[in-house]
């Protein structure tokens, strides 16, 4: 099948960014699914870093066509800034960007309301980006959002637009927030939103003339599978499906135009924001896991510039989301941070009411109470090396990507020791 799809495997942030560019090598279209500008992807081209919210990570492609799906969420403020960001480094980005018509836009209020939902729920709070995700994908469902077909018709959008700030501002108000200025509002996003018309498509029939042509397609996820609304631990999780499924219903190909689903897992693991994390570490690791956060490879959100909570690896998150995503091909990211250890814990099952289980539960409470079962594997303790196939790794290294992927019963395709391209190591190529 010339679709494939790239999915993350835990809370997001495993570095799909650098994976997109590399497999975008190879695709003449990728698609952005699902998410909004909650989700970074970090990518180093030309000793440049780039970070990409909103727009595919393959548009650092020449000749590579770029679309946001309709599953996306879209501010167009946010996008404008982003596509300014690129400062010419992607070349020719008008005729390869495409907007996807039926997606639907993040309005200032959702930005508003986002802010005041987590300052109600105080120490209960969600730990969002506060872009304004899930108040716009609420408007989505209740039928009230502001579509991007809408913004072909100038007059028609600002009649929209007005009705919904309007309606925004009486909720705002009855919440105790505060309202949004409607000529500042205006002034800021109508300019946006004239600047990105031209973009606007049917990304719908676009793809499927792709898949008759035999265009090689690449489904770009965002965030992760821990995140997913359905099947994440909910409610600490994000408003769309972050997995396979998800990036259907994101672009309007049907499941089964997809054949390889690429996962990717992060050599340990991270989370940004509340939520249960069996096996966190609050210590002088978490400390070397993440780093010092002056660089672009430390554990550092992207949009938030939060600190990420650390762990060691946890295959019951990982044996859970290639279940549900169907994965195909493996890639580990960032194994070069274990080169610190003598010894690596990776977490195989959980132990709940004396219970040992390898199946990721749904209930809150079994995950709070759980014990990690862990058992440990030798590091191998001295920098990784250039290496561009798997064999090329020290013994200990090899060994240890071997376990993960043999016992998640999915072929390892790369490795990745650093954020450059070049910094991969790839199982055949």
């Amino acid at each position: 099948m010339p679709v494939s799809a790239l999915v993350g495997m835990q809370w997001g942030d495993e570095g799909k960014g650098k994976i997109v560019d590399i497999l975008a090598e190879n695709a003449d279209v990728v698609v952005r699914c699902q998410g909004g500008a909650n989700a970074g992807h970090t990518v180093v081209f030309n000793d440049n870093v780039f970070a990409l919210h909103l727009i595919p990570s393959g548009i650092l492609r020449d000749g590579v066509v770029c679309v946001i799906g309709n599953g996306v969420v879209a501010d167009p403020l946010r996008l404008a800034q982003e596509l300014k960001g690129l400062d010419g480094r992607a070349q020719g980005v008008k005729g390869r960007l495409f907007i996807a018509e039926r997606a639907h836009m993040v309005m200032p209020w959702h930005k508003a309301l986002d802010g005041l939902a987590e300052a109600q729920l105080g120490k209960s709070s969600i730990g969002t980006t506060l872009q304004g995700i899930g108040p716009a994908y609420i408007d989505k469902v209740k039928r009230a959002g502001l579509r991007w077909h809408q913004a072909r018709d100038p007059k028609r959008f600002a009649e929209r637009f007005l009705a919904a700030l309007r309606e925004a501002n009486t909720y705002l108000a009855l919440c105790g927030g505060r309202p949004i200025d409607e000529k500042e509002a205006r002034d800021a996003v109508f300019p946006a939103v004239d600047e990105l018309r031209p973009y606007i498509a049917d990304t719908v029939a676009l793809l499927h003339n792709c898949v008759r042509e035999d265009k090689r397609i690449l489904l770009e996820g965002a965030q992760g599978t821990m995140l997913d609304v359905d099947f994440g631990t909910y409610p600490f999780v994000t408003s769309s499906n972050t997995t396979s499924g998800g990036c259907a219903t994101g672009t309007g190909l049907p499941p089964n135009c997809v054949g390889e689903v690429h996962g990717l897992l992060k050599a340990f693991t991270t989370r940004v924001g509340a939520g249960p994390f069996p096996t966190e570490v609050g210590d002088a690791v978490a400390q070397l896991l993440r780093g010092t956060g002056k660089n672009q490879w430390d554990e550092y959100g992207t949009t938030t510039g939060r600190p990420r909570r650390c762990g060691w690896l946890d295959l019951v998150v990982a044996r859970h989301a290639a279940r549900i995503n169907g994965v195909t091909r493996l890639h580990i990211t960032k194994l070069d941070i274990l080169s610190q250890f003598d010894e690596i814990k990776v977490c195989a099952a959980y132990r709940v009411d004396g219970a040992e289980t390898r199946d990721f539960p749904a209930d809150l409470r079994d995950l709070d109470v759980c014990e990690p079962v862990y058992g440990t594997l030798p590091g191998w303790k001295v920098p990784l090396p250039v290496c561009k196939s798997l064999a090329e790794l020290p013994v200990e290294a090899k060994n240890y990507v071997d376990y993960v992927a043999d016992c998640l019963e999915v072929d390892l395709a790369s490795v990745s020791y650093g954020p450059a391209r070049t910094q991969t190591a790839f199982a055949s190529r």
